[in-house]
């Protein structure tokens, strides 16, 4: 037999047992080795599915690649999933090989979406057994024991008000129940038929009839709620109850939807479980549960267990069980970030998607959104069913409809409007060029950019309690914008150079005439030639920059009314790079209605309105048409806080979830890392496009 690799850091699934029959103690978890290191080690893995696993690497420590009996001796460690048939045959050539073998399966807090819909955020690795297998020994067994320091037994005690607050489970895509819960029901946990946890937990199809049974004779004052696997509903495995007739049985009601166990958990008085990973989530809720196999949280004396527990468990804590079995025995990844993390980045993760996925009703109907938007619609619809249509025909009265900005049309009566825009933080590329926004702006009550009414913005910034912890927190996120020089566009950032002068340099930056926020949020001064001579007029020695808008520039916009005048009222006209590049450099910006002042303000450069923008009438601004609404006096901090936090919705454009602000900030900077700008042929076809409806709107007109 071939000797072991001494570059190998897991034990052998043979290895001697201590006393009592219990595996020794697993040795201190030790750093992943440097990226050099994983690259040179290699381990064979059983199936070509599991090598499709994203990240699997990062998971592993090691690159993977697929064995078979022909190259097995190759690699000093092999891995299975679970106990597949093809994982049986890979330990098989291990045990030929003398080298350790790895089972490998999902973690306890597996993804947001099912397993055919999201790749794991965790995996455990175990080199002894597998925690579902109560007939042998695993890594986890022999973890759950182990005594807690005080820095440990708080971590657990933190992770379990974590999870009760995030409201997560193993699996996060599904809502709450939408039918109301029996005022009293203990919860009966069903499984997929077949379930390798229920054979080698000591159970068989006729445990979860029994715990159906004890449930109705132990509660007979309470209904028994079943609540099916979420593969049952997807119609991708059955379950081990006949449901239709479940629902002529007496104090028996079937959780006839796939829903989110959460509330069930929180709200349900016991829980009765075969194998189910929802038993260990109702420890967690504090609830008493009943247990008819042996999963790897019976035994320990923390569950009423209808079996007779394995020699080798004994005596532990409910902090001891969750310290073992979500911070030691998993292995977390952040998709994100293509790393390593920690178990807490991930509880994070999953309570923001639920958190964001819980903003609306499970039915959205977006109207009028083209072909090019609505992948990135129903992601940052995520949690709502997204219903497209190209008009409010035939859309009930009472529905919540999403349009783009103010193209309302004839809206459906009694019903909530979604007005829906980009975010200020959005891409690395013109919108009008079709890129994918980073961020967009979701509002049931206005839009931020209409000063006639107010806008969910409006209403964060004249009532949200701002505190300290919220302001430290934007104020840190502003200054790494501001480091790493991020706009909403974050076009080329060409040099521009100050005028060697003495007089003021102001900064007036174009904008689309067009616009919504012009017409609605500017009453007086309508055109960017207009606003130049008005801020001539306000300061006639001051040497004026002016800035088409980058849209405009491109021929992706058409130019304003006498636009091409500009150089006639300015000192100095700057056409190309990002305006980004100037702001550090000018006095001040004057400005109509344009994000570039937002920009500014955060940049700590005085900005005077014309109009009516968003970031105006909170004491940041000089404003020449004051918005009587707004009165309440704002940091620059609290500021962002508002516009920057609270309000915008951003997902990534890799996963497809939620993110934070700052993951957001993070991303941006890596796509314009690697960004090559947007294809000639696209930029082409879209002037084309603008070109050929100009036209048409000419032929309409004559």
């Amino acid at each position: 037999m071939r000797q072991r690799s001494p570059t190998s850091t897991v034990r052998s699934a043979g290895r001697p047992a201590g006393p009592a029959g219990r595996a020794a103690p697993p040795r201190e978890t030790s750093a992943p080795p440097t990226p050099a290191a994983a690259a040179r080690r290699v381990i064979g893995v059983a199936s070509r599915g599991i090598l499709k696993i994203p990240g699997l690497a990062d998971f592993l420590d090691a690159q993977p690649e697929l064995v078979s009996r022909w190259n097995s001796a190759r690699f000093d460690t092999i891995a299975g999933w679970g106990r597949k048939p093809t994982s049986r045959a890979a330990r098989l050539l291990a045990e030929q090989n003398g080298v350790p073998f790895l089972t490998l399966e999902d973690g306890f807090l597996r993804s947001v979406g099912r397993g055919d819909q999201d790749p794991p955020m965790s995996i455990v690795v175990d080199d002894l057994g597998i925690y579902y297998d109560a007939t042998a020994p695993s890594r986890l067994e022999v973890m759950i024991p182990t005594p807690l320091d005080e820095a440990q037994t708080l971590r657990a005690r933190a992770l379990i008000a974590g999870w009760r607050r995030a409201r997560i489970s193993k699996y996060n895509h599904a809502r709450d129940p939408s039918t109301p819960l029996p005022e009293r029901f203990v919860l009966v946990a069903d499984q997929t038929y077949g379930d390798d946890s229920i054979r080698c937990g000591l159970a068989d199809p006729g445990s979860f009839q029994l715990a159906l049974r004890m449930a109705l004779e132990e509660n007979p004052e309470s209904t028994v709620l079943v609540k099916t696997h979420p593969d049952v509903w997807a119609g991708r495995k059955r379950g081990h109850f006949d449901l239709h007739a479940l629902s002529f049985t007496d104090r028996v009601r079937v959780m006839g939807e796939d829903c989110h166990p959460a509330l069930l958990l929180e709200r349900a008085e016991a829980v009765y479980a075969v194998t189910s990973q929802l038993g260990f989530e109702a420890l967690l809720w504090g609830k008493p549960v009943r247990c008819f196999g042996m999963p790897f949280y019976a035994g320990w004396g923390l569950t009423q267990d209808e079996q007779a527990p394995p020699e080798r468990r004994g005596g532990a804590s409910l902090e001891q069980l969750v310290h073992a079995a979500l911070v030691r025995y998993p292995r977390y990844r952040d998709a994100e970030r293509g790393r390593r993390c920690e178990v807490e980045a991930v509880l994070s993760h999953l309570a923001l998607q639920r958190r964001m996925a819980a903003r609306f009703p499970r039915d959205v109907f977006a109207v009028g959104f083209s072909a090019w938007k609505r992948r990135a619609i129903r992601q940052f619809l995520a949690g709502s069913e997204v219903h497209f249509s190209r008009s409010t025909h035939g859309i009930p009265d009472n529905a919540t409809v999403a349009i783009w900005g103010d193209r309302g049309g004839s809206l459906p009566a009694a019903g909530t409007l979604i007005r829906v825009e980009d975010g200020f933080l959005r891409s690395i590329g013109l919108g009008a060029d079709m890129e994918r926004p980073l961020s967009l702006a979701l509002d049931p009550v206005g839009m931020y950019y209409d000063p006639r009414d107010a806008s969910a913005l409006e209403r964060i910034l004249s009532k949200h309690p701002f505190d300290e912890r919220l302001v430290e927190r934007a104020g840190r996120l502003r200054e790494r914008i501001v480091s790493e020089r991020l706009t909403k566009y974050n076009l080329a950032d060409q040099a521009w150079s100050r005028p060697d002068t003495d007089r003021q340099v102001v900064l007036v930056p174009g904008q689309v005439e067009r616009d919504a926020s012009i017409r609605y949020g500017s009453p007086r001064i309508k055109t960017n030639i207009h606003l130049l001579r008005a801020v001539r007029t306000a300061l006639p020695r001051a040497h004026i920059v002016y800035k088409p808008h980058p849209d405009v520039v491109a021929g992706l916009r058409d130019p304003g009314n006498d636009e091409s005048h500009a150089h006639r009222e300015a000192d100095e006209v700057v056409t190309e790079g990002s305006v980004i590049a100037m702001l550090d450099r000018i006095d001040e910006l004057h400005t109509m209605t344009s994000l570039a002042g937002f920009e500014a303000l955060i940049r700590g450069r005085p900005v005077t309105c014309y109009g009516q923008p968003f970031y105006c009438g909170w004491g940041l601004t000089t404003d020449r048409l004051p918005v009587a609404r707004r009165g309440r006096r704002l940091s620059v901090d609290a500021l962002v806080a508002g516009c920057l936090i609270l309000y915008p919705t951003y997902v990534s454009r890799t996963t497809g979830h939620f993110l934070t602000p700052e993951q957001a900030v993070d991303a941006l900077v890596a796509w314009r890392e690697t960004s090559t700008g947007t294809p000639y042929l696209r930029r082409k076809a879209l002037r084309l496009e603008r070109w050929v409806l100009s036209g048409l709107r000419t032929i309409r007109r004559g």
